[in-house]
């Protein structure tokens, strides 16, 4: 009787001695958190390892008072640039040079060369441009992490966009994992809130937070400690509960196979 075994999956060897580069693409709620996070993995990562990190972000979008709270802006911050904010607030406290981009990937910056990119986008659309553009382009990134959320739930998955290596292991991507968002003809609900009472009637005030730090910490052993045993999570705020995404289940090999 063949039984399945679950695999731990591992970073490969080409990560090792080297900056990794990632692509975020959205600064909004998950976007924001995450780009905060990835400066204190960025900061682990050269304590215990060989590895650091090499962030672009991008996001058209600009400072608005209904982002206050929930985002990780200030007054101040309002009428600028939100990947510019962030990307300048941590390069000073940080002493990095990652870079920003105000304008809407794929469109205003490509995603070759590089190693991650994370979406943290709003709508199923924007999940296709990017999908379609990993399909499109020269150069594959080795992984895809994507972030979304509701009001008080939400889910991160990683997955591996390359299809060089069609062993059961792959990690699926978002736009596999869930083909519901490749459905064209479903619309787009991405309604901007006017005030920051409303923006805390669409979305709950530390839903970004929790559900990026559950994906910082997945990055974390991935990155830092070398693998990791699941693919992400669903979370509840509501009912407290986290759920996670196993990796694929692989069978073991069959030792009659051969006889």
């Amino acid at each position: 009787m063949r039984t399945e075994t679950r695999q731990r999956h591992y970073l490969p060897a080409t990560f090792d001695n080297r900056s990794i580069r990632i692509l975020l693409v959205g600064c909004g709620g998950n976007g924001g958190q995450m780009l905060m996070g990835l400066a204190s993995l960025d900061t682990a990562l050269r304590a215990i390892s060989s590895r650091s990190l090499d962030v672009t972000v991008v996001d058209d979008d600009i400072v608005t008072e209904a982002n206050l709270g929930r985002q990780p802006f200030y007054r101040c911050d309002i009428g600028n640039s939100k990947a510019r904010t962030l990307a300048e607030r941590i390069n000073l406290a940080h002493g990095l040079d990652w870079r920003a981009v105000h304008g809407r990937a794929p469109g205003a910056i490509g995603l070759e060369g590089i190693d991650l990119l994370i979406s943290c986008v709003d709508t199923a659309s924007a999940r296709r441009a990017l999908g379609t553009a990993i399909a499109n382009g020269k150069a594959t990134p080795a992984y895809w992490m994507d972030l979304g959320n509701r009001a008080s739930d939400g889910q991160f998955l990683i997955g591996c966009p390359s299809r060089a290596d069609e062993r059961s292991g792959r990690l699926s991507t978002v736009l596999e994992a869930f083909p519901e968002l490749a459905d064209e003809s479903v619309a787009d609900d991405d309604a901007p809130s006017c005030s920051v009472a409303e923006a805390l009637e669409r979305q709950s005030l530390f839903v970004n937070r929790v559900l990026a730090s559950h994906a910082l910490a997945l990055l974390f052993d991935l990155l830092g400690r070398g693998s990791i045993g699941h693919a992400g999570a669903f979370l509840n705020l509501a009912s407290g509960q986290a759920v996670p995404i196993p990796l694929p289940s692989v069978e073991p090999p069959n030792p009659r196979a051969d006889q």
